[in-house]
């Protein structure tokens, strides 16, 4: 393994872990954001961006992995979508004028997860 490919095999297995854990239980994602209950709409909703999209997320991150010549277009796409959610809860906080607990834990992790996949490219 080269160590260029840690922060890859990172985001591997936060997505798929996120993935998995949100399609089977979506509550327990939204209880850190306190929204303890979902209504089956609700859950579509955590299952289809968290889930579907961190399942995908780290496959294609794992293809990145075993294709060079699209690694670098994986990489950069994986790390804007982290670097946009890193944004949006910075700019949530802004316009709030408060974050904590959970948010501002993943907006760490969003932003050096992005970078790490940046200079993995």
């Amino acid at each position: 393994m080269v160590f260029n490919d840690i922060p890859v095999y990172l985001g591997v297995i936060g997505f798929i872990l996120m993935g998995i854990g949100s399609f089977c239980l979506p509550e327990k994602v939204t209880a850190q954001f306190d929204i303890p209950t979902l209504s089956t709409a609700g859950k579509n909703e955590v299952r289809a961006v968290y889930g579907g999209f961190g399942v995908l997320m780290g496959l294609m991150l794992i293809i990145a992995l075993f294709t060079p010549n699209l690694r670098e277009g994986i990489c950069l796409t994986v790390a804007a979508a982290l670097g946009g959610m890193a944004i949006g809860r910075f700019l949530s906080a802004v316009l709030d004028r408060h974050i904590n607990g959970f948010p501002l834990f993943y907006m760490c992790l969003e932003a050096v997860l992005a970078s790490l996949l940046f200079f993995a490219a």
